[in-house]
Order: C-alpha cells, then sequence, then structure tokens
C-alpha cells in the first residue's frame, strides 16, 4: 500500500471504509430497535423494562472483554501496515483462543452470574422475572459472541470491512426474523428475544469461519501455530487488552449506573432512558463507522511511519463524526413522536421523551468526538490513553452531578452526568494528540 496518498485518494479509500462500517454498524442497533419495537408494544411494559435491565448485565459479560475486538484491530492493522502477513494472523488465533475459553467459562459460571447481577440491580420483581428470562435464553450465546468480536476485529485490521458488512446482515437480519416469530408469533415475550440474539450469534460465527477457511488453508495455520504462544508477542498483547479491558468496564460501569438510577425513579422513567439510550446507540453505531475506518487506518499508517496521513485522518474523521452527531440529535429533537412513536405507543413513556430528548445534543455532540479518537487510540493501540480518559471522564465528569441526581432524584441531572462524562472524554483524549503524533514521527525516524 503506499504510503503517499493524495488527498483526494485518502478520502476515497476512508469514504470507502466508512460507508461499509456505517451499514455494517447500523444493523447492529436496527435489530436493537425491533427489539425494543416488538417488546415495547407488548401489552405489558415490563419486558421491555426487563431486557432493559438484563442489557446492564450482557454490557458487562461481553463488552468488558471488547478488548477481543479493538485489541485484534490495532494489532493487526499495524501488522498489515508493516506488511507482515503471518503476525496478522496470529493476532486473530491468540485473541480467537482467549475468547473462546472465556465464552465456555461464562457458560460455566452463568447461575451465579445471574444471582449476583439481578441481586444488585435494582427493579421490581415483574421487570426481574422477565429480565432472567431473557438472561436465561441469551446466556447461552456467549462463546459465538465472543468469537466474533475476534473475527470482527481481524477483519476490520485488515481493511476487509464488506465481509464484517455480510457477518452483520447474516446475524441481524436473522435475528429480527426470528424476534418476529419468538416474540410476536409464539409469545415467548423477552426470552423470545434473547434466543433469537443468540441463534443469529452462532449462525454469524460459522460464516465468519466459513470466509476464514477460504482464505487461508489448514497447512497455513499450522505452520505458524508454535508462535502463537511466543513471549514477547503475549506480553504485549496482555498489556493492551488489560487496558482496554478497564477502559471498557468503567464505561460500562457509567452506562450501567445511568440504567440502575433510572430504575430507582420508577419503570416508566426506566422505559423513558431506555428508548432514548437507544438512540444514542443508533447514533454511536453510526459514528462507529468512521472510527471504525479510523482504527483500522491509523494502525496500517502507524505500521507504516506515516505521520501526514495521521493527521489528515484526524481531520477528516473527527469533522465528519461532529457532522454526524450534531444531525442525529438535531432530527431527533425536531421530530421526537414521528421517530420514537415507532419504538412505543406508551403515552406516558412518549410525553417523557419530549421533556428529555434535549439532551441528546450534547451527549452526541461531544459523544462523537469522543468515539473517533477512541477508534484514532485503538488504532495505534495507546491502551493507557484510553483507559485514563475513560477513568477520568467517569470520576471527575459522571459521578459527582450521578449522586447528586440520585439524591435529589431527578432525571434531568442524571442527563447532565452523561453529557458530562462525553465532555470529558472528549478533551481528554484530544489532549493526547499532539504527543501521539510525534510518536510516530519518531518510529519514522527509527
Amino acid at each position: 500500500m503506499s504510503t503517499n496518498l493524495s488527498t483526494t485518494d485518502f478520502l476515497r479509500r476512508f469514504s470507502r471504509l466508512a460507508i461499509v462500517n456505517i451499514l455494517s454498524n447500523l444493523m447492529v442497533p436496527l435489530a436493537g430497535l425491533i427489539d425494543v419495537a416488538f417488546l415495547g408494544h407488548l401489552a405489558e411494559i415490563q419486558h421491555l423494562a426487563g431486557v432493559a435491565l438484563a442489557t446492564v448485565l450482557f454490557n458487562y459479560l461481553y463488552w468488558t472483554f471488547g478488548f477481543l475486538r479493538m485489541g485484534t484491530t490495532g494489532m493487526t492493522a499495524q501488522a498489515i501496515g508493516r506488511g507482515d502477513r503471518d503476525s496478522a494472523l496470529l493476532v486473530g488465533l491468540r485473541h480467537g483462543l482467549v475468547a473462546l475459553g472465556i465464552g465456555l467459562v461464562i457458560l460455566l459460571l452463568q447461575l451465579p452470574l445471574r444471582a449476583i447481577g439481578f441481586t444488585l440491580l435494582s427493579a421490581t420483581a415483574e421487570v426481574k422475572l422477565a429480565g432472567q428470562a431473557y438472561y436465561n435464553a441469551l446466556i447461552w450465546g456467549a462463546p459465538a459472541t465472543l468469537i466474533n468480536f475476534v473475527l470482527i476485529g481481524w477483519f476490520l485490521g485488515r481493511e476487509q470491512s464488506g465481509k464484517v458488512l455480510l457477518l452483520s446482515a447474516i446475524s441481524n437480519l436473522t435475528n429480527s426474523f426470528m424476534d418476529y416469530f419468538f416474540v410476536v408469533r409464539w409469545g415467548w415475550e423477552s426470552a423470545g428475544a434473547g434466543y433469537s440474539t443468540a441463534l443469529s450469534q452462532y449462525l454469524m460465527l460459522f460464516t465468519g469461519m466459513w470466509l476464514v477457511c477460504r482464505e487461508f488453508r489448514w497447512s497455513q495455520i499450522q505452520a505458524i501455530a508454535p508462535k502463537i504462544w511466543e513471549p514477547i508477542a503475549l506480553k504485549a498483547a496482555f498489556t493492551l487488552n488489560r487496558e482496554i479491558l478497564i477502559r471498557t468496564f468503567v464505561l460500562i460501569s457509567t452506562f450501567a449506573v445511568f440504567t440502575n438510577l433510572s430504575s430507582t425513579f420508577g419503570t416508566n422513567v426506566l422505559a423513558t432512558n431506555t428508548v432514548l439510550l437507544q438512540v444514542v446507540t443508533l447514533a454511536a453505531y453510526f459514528i462507529d463507522g468512521l472510527a471504525f475506518a479510523t482504527e483500522s487506518l491509523a494502525g496500517i499508517f502507524r505500521g507504516q511511519g506515516t505521520n501526514e496521513q495521521l493527521r489528515l485522518l484526524l481531520c477528516i474523521s473527527g469533522g465528519t463524526s461532529f457532522v454526524f452527531g450534531l444531525g442525529f440529535a438535531i432530527a431527533f429533537i425536531l421530530n421526537p413522536n414521528l421517530f420514537f412513536g415507532l419504538l412505543t405507543n406508551h403515552r406516558d413513556v412518549l410525553e417523557r421523551i419530549n421533556q428529555y430528548v434535549v439532551w441528546l445534543l450534547p451527549v452526541l455532540a461531544f459523544g462523537s468526538i469522543a468515539y473517533m479518537l477512541d477508534g484514532y487510540f485503538i488504532g495505534l493501540t495507546e491502551g493507557k490513553i484510553l483507559r485514563q480518559s475513560v477513568v477520568v471522564a467517569t470520576l471527575v465528569g459522571f459521578a459527582p452531578v450521578a449522586i447528586a441526581a440520585w439524591y435529589l432524584q431527578n432525571s434531568h441531572l442524571l442527563w447532565l452526568a452523561l453529557a458530562l462524562f462525553m465532555v470529558v472524554r472528549a478533551v481528554t483524549l484530544g489532549q493526547q494528540v499532539p504527543a501521539s503524533l510525534r510518536s510516530v514521527e519518531k518510529l519514522k525516524g527509527c
């Protein structure tokens, strides 16, 4: 690959990656929105609230191990940038084995994890029962879900976004199809939503493995397999993954506290904030399409030592992300009844949404910059910077105001806490950009 792309060539390359990633990413929240729509139109609202509650637990179980995707992308992209095809394959194999091991451990510990999780989460008995039914079904998809993290990260690191799009299409379209039958036609309610998601993850896994087997022969994998346990490579992977794990755990905890505090304000407030968070999730997945392109290119450019391309990447990705984040917020603020009416027909929930929808503006505007910079530093495999940023954002930006929100039982203060969390993330990550560019320049000099 050329290390001296013109601006036009760069825009073409970035746009191609970003568009495919956006299409792929959008399928995930759209499937989630379909889940919400099916459950939100059931006669009893506790099924929607129960899934929201159980999702907090699954965010811990799954996204705490987000390093399986993020670490794989950054390390693979840098190997591709150096022209080291064997190292790129080894990254995928190492993380794949780790994902399988973690997934099996989760299955073995599913009962104590459920007991601990639902003991810590606050909700009415009916909401907890609905959430446990969802948990009992979805937990069986754990091994497939975690290995899929690795497959997606590996394909992204190799700029193979088309394969990620195919995997997302298969997973999310089948999930939506099964949702219709399990939830609507067969009346399995929250359990049906869990089974459909778990089954779609296994179908995604089988497709991903088929794609890998088409490109690599078993003899190639056997030839490099002894290098999987190479001490230096394992240490580097462990250090990066440890930092990303801490970062992701703190990030998930922030949103978990947000959801759990929402539940203490009542079922209607929990349902309202759940629907609003679906919009934040939709926008995040959209912007993450740009962030994923940023990850791939940042890692490749670092591997090549092309500092000028990194600067151009930051300008184009940052500007585009901000415009998209702002646009999403404005669209939903101007047309709340139109968009949110598709997700629920409960009038009291829709009335509350109209009171809180304006908070999407600061959350998505500053969040878009934070998402983009996350992708940039993941591509550079700067795990320490990612970890420090989220910890500071949670302790300084979110926690103090969230405590006040709980004490005063004020949902507006809770949204202010989330907005400040995004602001601090964007600022702390942005402060590290100049130093990161200098470090790449030093590598180029070496």
